[in-house]
Protein backbone atom coordinates (compact mmCIF):
# COMPACT_ATOMS: atom_id res chain seq x y z
CA UNK A 1 0.00 0.00 0.00
CA UNK A 2 1.44 3.43 -0.84
CA UNK A 3 2.11 5.69 2.07
CA UNK A 4 -0.49 8.44 2.40
CA UNK A 5 0.45 12.06 2.11
CA UNK A 6 0.97 13.72 5.52
CA UNK A 7 -1.69 16.07 6.76
CA UNK A 8 -0.61 19.52 7.78
CA UNK A 9 -1.28 20.22 11.46
CA UNK A 10 -4.22 22.47 12.17
CA UNK A 11 -2.66 25.64 13.58
CA UNK A 12 -4.28 27.71 16.30
CA UNK A 13 -6.02 30.93 15.36
CA UNK A 14 -3.66 33.66 14.20
CA UNK A 15 -3.88 37.10 15.80
CA UNK A 16 -3.53 40.30 13.73
CA UNK A 17 -0.18 40.94 15.46
CA UNK A 18 1.10 37.52 14.37
CA UNK A 19 -0.01 38.22 10.80
CA UNK A 20 2.26 41.29 10.88
CA UNK A 21 5.17 39.65 12.72
CA UNK A 22 5.54 36.33 10.87
CA UNK A 23 6.48 37.92 7.50
CA UNK A 24 8.98 40.13 9.34
CA UNK A 25 10.58 37.12 11.07
CA UNK A 26 10.83 35.05 7.89
CA UNK A 27 12.04 38.17 6.05
CA UNK A 28 14.91 38.57 8.53
CA UNK A 29 16.03 35.01 7.84
CA UNK A 30 15.76 35.57 4.08
CA UNK A 31 17.71 38.83 4.32
CA UNK A 32 20.48 37.17 6.35
CA UNK A 33 20.85 34.42 3.75
CA UNK A 34 20.69 36.72 0.71
CA UNK A 35 23.14 39.21 2.21
CA UNK A 36 25.59 36.47 3.14
CA UNK A 37 25.43 34.86 -0.29
CA UNK A 38 26.38 38.13 -2.03
CA UNK A 39 28.73 39.82 0.42
CA UNK A 40 31.41 37.12 0.31
CA UNK A 41 32.44 37.83 -3.30
CA UNK A 42 33.59 41.35 -2.37
CA UNK A 43 35.90 39.98 0.33
CA UNK A 44 37.60 37.26 -1.75
CA UNK A 45 40.82 39.23 -2.51
CA UNK A 46 41.35 40.08 1.18
CA UNK A 47 40.58 36.50 2.24
CA UNK A 48 42.98 35.10 -0.38
CA UNK A 49 45.75 37.32 1.00
CA UNK A 50 45.16 36.09 4.56
CA UNK A 51 45.07 32.40 3.56
CA UNK A 52 48.04 32.66 1.21
CA UNK A 53 46.23 31.57 -1.92
CA UNK A 54 44.76 33.07 -5.09
CA UNK A 55 41.37 34.67 -5.61
CA UNK A 56 40.51 31.91 -8.10
CA UNK A 57 41.10 29.24 -5.44
CA UNK A 58 39.11 31.24 -2.89
CA UNK A 59 36.06 30.89 -5.14
CA UNK A 60 35.57 27.49 -3.49
CA UNK A 61 34.08 29.35 -0.53
CA UNK A 62 31.21 30.40 -2.78
CA UNK A 63 30.76 27.13 -4.68
CA UNK A 64 30.82 25.06 -1.45
CA UNK A 65 27.96 27.15 -0.06
CA UNK A 66 25.95 26.83 -3.28
CA UNK A 67 26.54 23.07 -3.42
CA UNK A 68 25.35 22.53 0.16
CA UNK A 69 22.29 24.66 -0.50
CA UNK A 70 21.48 22.76 -3.71
CA UNK A 71 21.79 19.39 -1.95
CA UNK A 72 19.61 20.18 1.07
CA UNK A 73 16.89 22.48 -0.34
CA UNK A 74 14.79 19.54 -1.67
CA UNK A 75 14.69 17.89 1.76
CA UNK A 76 13.39 21.00 3.58
CA UNK A 77 9.71 20.16 3.07
CA UNK A 78 10.14 16.63 4.41
CA UNK A 79 12.03 17.93 7.45
CA UNK A 80 9.21 20.38 8.25
CA UNK A 81 6.62 17.58 8.03
CA UNK A 82 8.77 15.14 10.01
CA UNK A 83 9.98 17.30 12.89
CA UNK A 84 7.72 20.34 12.81
CA UNK A 85 8.33 23.56 10.88
CA UNK A 86 9.02 25.70 13.98
CA UNK A 87 11.61 23.24 15.33
CA UNK A 88 13.45 23.01 12.00
CA UNK A 89 13.32 26.79 11.53
CA UNK A 90 14.86 27.40 14.96
CA UNK A 91 17.56 24.78 14.36
CA UNK A 92 18.39 26.24 10.93
CA UNK A 93 18.77 29.80 12.28
CA UNK A 94 20.95 28.52 15.14
CA UNK A 95 23.16 26.49 12.77
CA UNK A 96 23.47 29.41 10.35
CA UNK A 97 24.55 31.71 13.18
CA UNK A 98 27.04 29.20 14.64
CA UNK A 99 28.51 28.38 11.23
CA UNK A 100 28.93 32.12 10.58
CA UNK A 101 31.02 32.32 13.75
CA UNK A 102 33.00 29.29 12.55
CA UNK A 103 33.63 31.02 9.21
CA UNK A 104 35.03 34.11 10.96
CA UNK A 105 37.19 31.95 13.26
CA UNK A 106 38.63 29.78 10.46
CA UNK A 107 42.41 29.61 10.39
CA UNK A 108 42.78 27.57 7.19
CA UNK A 109 40.97 27.37 3.88
CA UNK A 110 39.81 23.84 4.71
CA UNK A 111 38.18 25.03 7.93
CA UNK A 112 36.47 27.86 6.08
CA UNK A 113 35.10 25.51 3.40
CA UNK A 114 33.75 23.14 6.08
CA UNK A 115 32.03 26.06 7.84
CA UNK A 116 30.58 27.29 4.56
CA UNK A 117 29.17 23.81 3.85
CA UNK A 118 27.39 23.88 7.21
CA UNK A 119 26.19 27.41 6.50
CA UNK A 120 24.79 26.38 3.12
CA UNK A 121 22.95 23.41 4.65
CA UNK A 122 21.41 25.72 7.26
CA UNK A 123 20.40 28.27 4.62
CA UNK A 124 18.77 25.53 2.55
CA UNK A 125 16.49 24.72 5.50
CA UNK A 126 16.04 28.20 6.92
CA UNK A 127 14.24 30.08 4.14
CA UNK A 128 12.00 27.32 2.65
CA UNK A 129 10.86 26.19 6.11
CA UNK A 130 10.27 29.79 7.16
CA UNK A 131 8.10 30.16 4.06
CA UNK A 132 6.18 27.02 5.05
CA UNK A 133 5.39 28.62 8.42
CA UNK A 134 4.15 31.74 6.68
CA UNK A 135 2.01 29.80 4.22
CA UNK A 136 0.43 27.70 6.94
CA UNK A 137 -0.21 30.52 9.39
CA UNK A 138 -1.20 33.47 7.19
CA UNK A 139 -4.79 33.46 5.82
CA UNK A 140 -4.93 33.48 2.02
CA UNK A 141 -6.66 36.86 2.01
CA UNK A 142 -3.54 38.30 3.71
CA UNK A 143 -0.99 36.29 1.72
CA UNK A 144 -0.43 38.88 -1.02
CA UNK A 145 0.42 41.56 1.54
CA UNK A 146 2.75 39.15 3.38
CA UNK A 147 4.55 38.24 0.16
CA UNK A 148 4.98 41.94 -0.64
CA UNK A 149 6.92 42.30 2.60
CA UNK A 150 8.86 39.07 2.05
CA UNK A 151 10.00 40.11 -1.44
CA UNK A 152 11.94 43.12 -0.14
CA UNK A 153 14.78 41.25 1.63
CA UNK A 154 15.22 38.98 -1.40
CA UNK A 155 15.96 42.09 -3.49
CA UNK A 156 17.82 44.01 -0.77
CA UNK A 157 20.45 41.30 -0.19
CA UNK A 158 22.04 41.23 -3.67
CA UNK A 159 21.90 45.04 -3.89
CA UNK A 160 23.41 46.06 -0.55
CA UNK A 161 25.76 43.06 -0.29
CA UNK A 162 28.55 44.59 -2.41
CA UNK A 163 28.66 48.00 -0.64
CA UNK A 164 28.40 46.41 2.81
CA UNK A 165 31.13 43.92 1.96
CA UNK A 166 33.32 46.64 0.45
CA UNK A 167 32.88 48.86 3.50
CA UNK A 168 33.66 46.11 6.02
CA UNK A 169 36.69 44.82 4.12
CA UNK A 170 38.03 48.34 3.57
CA UNK A 171 37.52 49.72 7.07
CA UNK A 172 37.57 46.59 9.26
CA UNK A 173 38.42 43.03 8.08
CA UNK A 174 36.81 40.23 6.09
CA UNK A 175 35.84 38.45 9.33
CA UNK A 176 33.05 40.97 9.90
CA UNK A 177 31.12 39.88 6.81
CA UNK A 178 30.29 36.73 8.80
CA UNK A 179 30.08 38.27 12.27
CA UNK A 180 27.27 40.63 11.20
CA UNK A 181 25.03 37.55 11.06
CA UNK A 182 25.24 37.06 14.83
CA UNK A 183 22.87 39.84 16.00
CA UNK A 184 20.40 39.06 13.20
CA UNK A 185 20.46 35.36 14.10
CA UNK A 186 19.97 36.01 17.82
CA UNK A 187 17.08 38.36 17.08
CA UNK A 188 15.55 35.73 14.81
CA UNK A 189 15.75 33.01 17.48
CA UNK A 190 14.05 35.28 20.01
CA UNK A 191 11.33 36.34 17.60
CA UNK A 192 10.54 32.77 16.50
CA UNK A 193 10.20 31.59 20.10
CA UNK A 194 8.10 34.64 20.96
CA UNK A 195 5.71 34.82 18.01
CA UNK A 196 5.52 31.45 16.21
CA UNK A 197 3.48 28.69 17.84
CA UNK A 198 4.82 25.15 18.05
CA UNK A 199 3.40 22.77 15.47
CA UNK A 200 3.15 19.01 15.98
CA UNK A 201 2.89 16.99 12.74
CA UNK A 202 -0.06 14.59 12.47
CA UNK A 203 2.15 12.07 10.63
CA UNK A 204 5.88 11.45 10.28
CA UNK A 205 6.65 10.50 6.66
CA UNK A 206 9.72 8.47 5.80
CA UNK A 207 12.49 10.18 3.86
CA UNK A 208 12.49 9.33 0.17
CA UNK A 209 16.17 8.34 0.26
CA UNK A 210 16.44 7.30 -3.38
CA UNK A 211 14.80 10.55 -4.46
CA UNK A 212 17.01 12.54 -2.11
CA UNK A 213 20.19 11.01 -3.57
CA UNK A 214 19.09 11.48 -7.18
CA UNK A 215 17.88 15.06 -6.68
CA UNK A 216 20.98 15.96 -4.66
CA UNK A 217 23.40 14.69 -7.30
CA UNK A 218 21.35 16.33 -10.07
CA UNK A 219 21.25 19.71 -8.30
CA UNK A 220 24.91 19.62 -7.22
CA UNK A 221 26.12 18.64 -10.70
CA UNK A 222 23.97 21.22 -12.50
CA UNK A 223 24.91 24.02 -10.07
CA UNK A 224 28.62 23.23 -10.45
CA UNK A 225 28.21 23.00 -14.23
CA UNK A 226 26.50 26.40 -14.35
CA UNK A 227 29.17 27.96 -12.17
CA UNK A 228 31.94 26.50 -14.33
CA UNK A 229 30.22 27.45 -17.60
CA UNK A 230 29.85 31.03 -16.44
CA UNK A 231 33.46 31.48 -15.36
CA UNK A 232 35.29 28.90 -17.48
CA UNK A 233 36.95 27.32 -14.46
CA UNK A 234 36.81 23.60 -15.33
CA UNK A 235 37.24 23.35 -19.08
CA UNK A 236 34.82 22.00 -21.69
CA UNK A 237 35.23 18.28 -20.91
CA UNK A 238 34.51 18.30 -17.15
CA UNK A 239 31.74 20.87 -17.62
CA UNK A 240 29.96 18.72 -20.21
CA UNK A 241 30.47 15.68 -17.97
CA UNK A 242 28.77 17.46 -15.07
CA UNK A 243 25.94 18.54 -17.35
CA UNK A 244 25.42 14.95 -18.49
CA UNK A 245 25.50 13.64 -14.90
CA UNK A 246 23.03 16.27 -13.73
CA UNK A 247 20.60 15.65 -16.60
CA UNK A 248 20.83 11.86 -16.24
CA UNK A 249 20.08 12.00 -12.51
CA UNK A 250 17.27 14.45 -13.23
CA UNK A 251 15.66 12.07 -15.73
CA UNK A 252 16.04 9.15 -13.31
CA UNK A 253 14.43 11.24 -10.58
CA UNK A 254 11.42 12.05 -12.79
CA UNK A 255 10.91 8.32 -13.40
CA UNK A 256 11.32 7.59 -9.69
CA UNK A 257 8.91 10.35 -8.58
CA UNK A 258 6.05 8.88 -10.62
CA UNK A 259 5.95 5.83 -8.36
CA UNK A 260 7.24 7.12 -5.01
CA UNK A 261 4.65 7.38 -2.23
CA UNK A 262 6.09 10.64 -0.89
CA UNK A 263 8.65 12.02 -3.39
CA UNK A 264 11.18 14.52 -2.09
CA UNK A 265 10.18 16.88 -4.95
CA UNK A 266 6.52 16.30 -5.79
CA UNK A 267 6.21 16.74 -9.57
CA UNK A 268 2.44 16.16 -9.39
CA UNK A 269 2.16 19.77 -8.19
CA UNK A 270 2.83 20.83 -11.78
CA UNK A 271 -0.71 19.68 -12.63
CA UNK A 272 -1.91 22.81 -10.80
CA UNK A 273 -1.78 25.50 -13.46
CA UNK A 274 -1.08 28.48 -11.22
CA UNK A 275 1.80 26.63 -9.57
CA UNK A 276 3.30 25.41 -12.86
CA UNK A 277 3.06 28.80 -14.58
CA UNK A 278 4.46 30.60 -11.55
CA UNK A 279 7.46 28.27 -11.36
CA UNK A 280 8.28 28.57 -15.09
CA UNK A 281 7.52 32.24 -15.61
CA UNK A 282 8.80 33.23 -12.20
CA UNK A 283 12.16 31.56 -12.81
CA UNK A 284 12.61 33.41 -16.10
CA UNK A 285 12.05 36.62 -14.13
CA UNK A 286 14.53 35.48 -11.47
CA UNK A 287 17.32 35.46 -14.03
CA UNK A 288 17.59 39.15 -13.19
CA UNK A 289 18.08 38.69 -9.41
CA UNK A 290 21.66 37.49 -9.65
CA UNK A 291 22.52 38.71 -13.15
CA UNK A 292 21.69 42.42 -12.77
CA UNK A 293 23.91 43.12 -9.72
CA UNK A 294 26.67 41.06 -11.36
CA UNK A 295 26.51 43.03 -14.62
CA UNK A 296 26.14 46.40 -12.88
CA UNK A 297 29.19 45.71 -10.71
CA UNK A 298 31.32 44.98 -13.80
CA UNK A 299 29.95 47.96 -15.74
CA UNK A 300 30.39 50.51 -12.95
CA UNK A 301 33.69 49.24 -11.53
CA UNK A 302 35.54 47.84 -14.54
CA UNK A 303 33.87 49.88 -17.27
CA UNK A 304 33.52 53.24 -15.51
CA UNK A 305 36.36 52.91 -12.95
CA UNK A 306 34.22 53.48 -9.84
CA UNK A 307 35.19 52.00 -6.48
CA UNK A 308 33.22 49.05 -5.11
CA UNK A 309 31.67 51.28 -2.48
CA UNK A 310 30.68 54.04 -4.94
CA UNK A 311 29.21 51.52 -7.38
CA UNK A 312 27.32 49.85 -4.56
CA UNK A 313 25.78 53.15 -3.47
CA UNK A 314 24.40 53.64 -7.00
CA UNK A 315 22.97 50.12 -7.32
CA UNK A 316 21.49 50.41 -3.84
CA UNK A 317 18.83 52.73 -5.24
CA UNK A 318 16.97 49.78 -6.76
CA UNK A 319 16.30 48.68 -3.16
CA UNK A 320 14.49 51.98 -2.57
CA UNK A 321 12.20 51.10 -5.47
CA UNK A 322 11.51 47.73 -3.84
CA UNK A 323 10.56 49.49 -0.61
CA UNK A 324 8.13 51.80 -2.43
CA UNK A 325 6.53 48.76 -4.05
CA UNK A 326 5.50 47.42 -0.62
CA UNK A 327 3.02 50.29 -0.30
CA UNK A 328 1.18 49.73 -3.58
CA UNK A 329 1.66 46.11 -4.72
CA UNK A 330 -1.45 44.76 -3.01
CA UNK A 331 -3.85 47.45 -4.36
CA UNK A 332 -2.38 47.09 -7.88
CA UNK A 333 -2.86 43.32 -8.00
CA UNK A 334 -6.32 43.53 -6.44
CA UNK A 335 -7.34 46.16 -8.98
CA UNK A 336 -6.00 44.59 -12.19
CA UNK A 337 -5.64 40.86 -11.34
CA UNK A 338 -2.64 38.56 -11.40
CA UNK A 339 -2.62 37.70 -15.10
CA UNK A 340 -2.75 41.28 -16.36
CA UNK A 341 -0.19 42.51 -13.83
CA UNK A 342 2.28 39.70 -14.49
CA UNK A 343 2.08 39.92 -18.29
CA UNK A 344 2.31 43.71 -18.58
CA UNK A 345 4.74 44.15 -15.72
CA UNK A 346 7.13 41.53 -17.14
CA UNK A 347 7.51 43.67 -20.25
CA UNK A 348 7.98 46.85 -18.20
CA UNK A 349 10.58 45.22 -15.94
CA UNK A 350 12.42 43.88 -19.00
CA UNK A 351 12.49 47.37 -20.54
CA UNK A 352 14.19 48.84 -17.48
CA UNK A 353 16.75 46.03 -17.45
CA UNK A 354 17.48 46.74 -21.11
CA UNK A 355 17.79 50.46 -20.27
CA UNK A 356 20.83 49.63 -18.10
CA UNK A 357 22.62 48.63 -21.31
CA UNK A 358 22.48 52.30 -22.37
CA UNK A 359 24.55 53.51 -19.40
CA UNK A 360 27.78 55.23 -20.45
CA UNK A 361 30.68 56.69 -18.52
CA UNK A 362 29.24 60.17 -19.09
CA UNK A 363 25.68 59.20 -18.11
CA UNK A 364 24.60 61.46 -15.21
CA UNK A 365 24.38 59.67 -11.88
CA UNK A 366 20.82 60.94 -11.40
CA UNK A 367 19.77 59.25 -14.66
CA UNK A 368 21.26 55.88 -13.60
CA UNK A 369 19.64 56.25 -10.18
CA UNK A 370 16.25 57.00 -11.78
CA UNK A 371 16.40 53.91 -14.02
CA UNK A 372 17.46 51.65 -11.14
CA UNK A 373 14.88 53.13 -8.75
CA UNK A 374 11.91 52.64 -11.09
CA UNK A 375 13.25 49.32 -12.37
CA UNK A 376 13.58 48.06 -8.78
CA UNK A 377 9.94 48.96 -8.17
CA UNK A 378 8.62 46.98 -11.14
CA UNK A 379 10.86 43.97 -10.54
CA UNK A 380 9.73 43.85 -6.92
CA UNK A 381 6.08 44.06 -7.98
CA UNK A 382 6.67 41.10 -10.31
CA UNK A 383 8.23 38.92 -7.60
CA UNK A 384 5.54 39.84 -5.08
CA UNK A 385 2.77 38.80 -7.45
CA UNK A 386 4.41 35.60 -8.69
CA UNK A 387 5.47 34.46 -5.19
CA UNK A 388 1.92 34.82 -3.91
CA UNK A 389 0.33 33.20 -6.97
CA UNK A 390 2.60 30.14 -6.61
CA UNK A 391 0.57 29.02 -3.58
CA UNK A 392 -2.86 30.37 -4.57
CA UNK A 393 -4.54 27.04 -5.32
CA UNK A 394 -2.76 24.79 -2.83
CA UNK A 395 -4.22 23.42 0.38
CA UNK A 396 -2.41 23.31 3.74
CA UNK A 397 -1.18 19.72 3.24
CA UNK A 398 0.60 20.67 0.00
CA UNK A 399 2.42 23.74 1.33
CA UNK A 400 5.60 22.04 2.58
CA UNK A 401 6.08 20.08 -0.66
CA UNK A 402 5.34 23.17 -2.76
CA UNK A 403 7.79 25.30 -0.77
CA UNK A 404 10.69 22.87 -1.21
CA UNK A 405 9.84 22.44 -4.92
CA UNK A 406 9.68 26.21 -5.48
CA UNK A 407 12.88 26.82 -3.50
CA UNK A 408 14.73 24.21 -5.58
CA UNK A 409 13.51 25.79 -8.81
CA UNK A 410 14.41 29.29 -7.59
CA UNK A 411 17.94 28.16 -6.74
CA UNK A 412 18.37 26.93 -10.30
CA UNK A 413 16.75 30.03 -11.78
CA UNK A 414 19.04 32.50 -10.00
CA UNK A 415 22.12 30.42 -10.84
CA UNK A 416 21.03 30.17 -14.48
CA UNK A 417 20.76 33.96 -14.59
CA UNK A 418 24.30 34.52 -13.32
CA UNK A 419 25.68 31.81 -15.62
CA UNK A 420 23.79 33.23 -18.61
CA UNK A 421 25.17 36.72 -17.94
CA UNK A 422 28.72 35.42 -17.46
CA UNK A 423 28.61 33.26 -20.60
CA UNK A 424 27.28 36.20 -22.64
CA UNK A 425 30.16 38.34 -21.39
CA UNK A 426 32.72 35.67 -22.25
CA UNK A 427 31.20 35.05 -25.70
CA UNK A 428 31.14 38.77 -26.52
CA UNK A 429 34.75 39.19 -25.36
CA UNK A 430 35.83 36.20 -27.48
CA UNK A 431 34.11 37.59 -30.58
CA UNK A 432 35.93 40.92 -30.35
CA UNK A 433 39.22 39.38 -29.10
CA UNK A 434 39.15 41.20 -25.76
CA UNK A 435 40.80 39.97 -22.56
CA UNK A 436 38.81 42.16 -20.15
CA UNK A 437 35.09 43.06 -20.10
CA UNK A 438 34.11 46.25 -21.88
CA UNK A 439 30.86 48.23 -22.01
CA UNK A 440 29.75 46.47 -25.22
CA UNK A 441 30.06 43.05 -23.50
CA UNK A 442 27.93 44.18 -20.56
CA UNK A 443 25.40 45.68 -22.97
CA UNK A 444 24.84 42.26 -24.56
CA UNK A 445 24.51 40.71 -21.10
CA UNK A 446 21.72 43.11 -20.15
CA UNK A 447 20.01 42.53 -23.50
CA UNK A 448 19.92 38.75 -23.06
CA UNK A 449 18.63 38.97 -19.47
CA UNK A 450 15.97 41.49 -20.56
CA UNK A 451 14.80 39.06 -23.26
CA UNK A 452 14.42 36.21 -20.76
CA UNK A 453 12.35 38.40 -18.44
CA UNK A 454 10.18 39.55 -21.36
CA UNK A 455 9.72 35.90 -22.44
CA UNK A 456 8.11 35.15 -19.07
CA UNK A 457 5.07 37.13 -20.28
CA UNK A 458 4.27 34.22 -22.64
CA UNK A 459 4.04 31.89 -19.66
CA UNK A 460 1.90 34.26 -17.58
CA UNK A 461 -0.47 34.77 -20.52
CA UNK A 462 -1.56 31.13 -20.07
CA UNK A 463 -3.13 31.95 -16.71
CA UNK A 464 -6.93 32.03 -16.47
CA UNK A 465 -8.45 35.48 -16.05
CA UNK A 466 -9.50 34.74 -12.43
CA UNK A 467 -6.14 33.23 -11.39
CA UNK A 468 -5.44 33.89 -7.72
CA UNK A 469 -8.92 35.28 -7.08
CA UNK A 470 -8.88 34.03 -3.47
CA UNK A 471 -5.76 36.07 -2.77
CA UNK A 472 -7.42 39.24 -4.07
CA UNK A 473 -10.46 38.86 -1.78
CA UNK A 474 -10.32 40.73 1.48
CA UNK A 475 -12.88 38.63 3.27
Amino acid sequence: MPESQPRAPAPPAVSPREIRMIPFIVGCALFMQMLDSTVVATALPAMALDFGTTVVHMNITITSYLLATAVFVPVSGWAADRFGARTVFLAAIALFTLSSIACAASGTLGQLVAARLAQGAAGAMMVPVGRIILLRRIPKAELLKAMAFLTIPALLGPVIGPPVGGFLVTYASWHWIFLINIPVGLLGLYMVRRWIARDVPDSRPRLDMAGFLLSSVAMAALMTCLEAAGHGGLGAGPTLGLLGLGLACGVLYVRHARHAAYPIIDLSLLRIRTFAVSVLGGNLCRFSIGASPFLLAILLQVGFGLSAFSAGMITFTSAAGAMLMKLVATPIVRRFGFRRVLVVNALIAAAFIAACALFRADTPVWAMVAVLLVGGFFRSLQFTAVNALTYADLDAAQMSRASSFAATAQQLGISLGVACAAMTLNFSMALRGGIAPDRIDVMWGFAIIALTVAASALSFARLPARAGHALRTRD
